[in-house]
């Protein structure tokens, strides 16, 4: 949905779960957006470091859907440290769920 209302943004899915990343992309191809990077496998409970190569102060915007009431606290806390470090001055970090 947030790929096809915002087409000139660049999407990186990522899931912590195998086969989620796989139905991620399955859907992502069936849906024909260009803008949908594969996804990646993503621990937030782990540091920044490991999320992909993403540089620090690269994004304009982390979106996070359905994380915080179903994880451990230690994934909110790694959330907002590594929104922390990643978003540009300015960015947005958008939770929901």
């Amino acid at each position: 949905y947030f790929a096809r209302a915002l087409p000139q943004s660049r999407w990186q899915p990522s899931d912590i779960d195998p086969r989620a990343l796989r139905s991620i992309a399955a859907y992502a191809e069936a849906m024909q957006v260009p803008n949908v990077l594969p996804p990646i496998l993503l621990d937030v409970s782990q540091g920044w470091e490991t999320w992909g190569g993403i540089l620090p102060a690269t994004l304009d915007l982390l979106v996070s859907i359905n994380l915080m009431h179903i994880s451990e606290f230690c994934c909110t806390q790694g959330l907002f440290k590594g929104a922390g470090v990643l978003l540009k001055p300015g960015g947005v970090l958008f939770t929901y769920g």
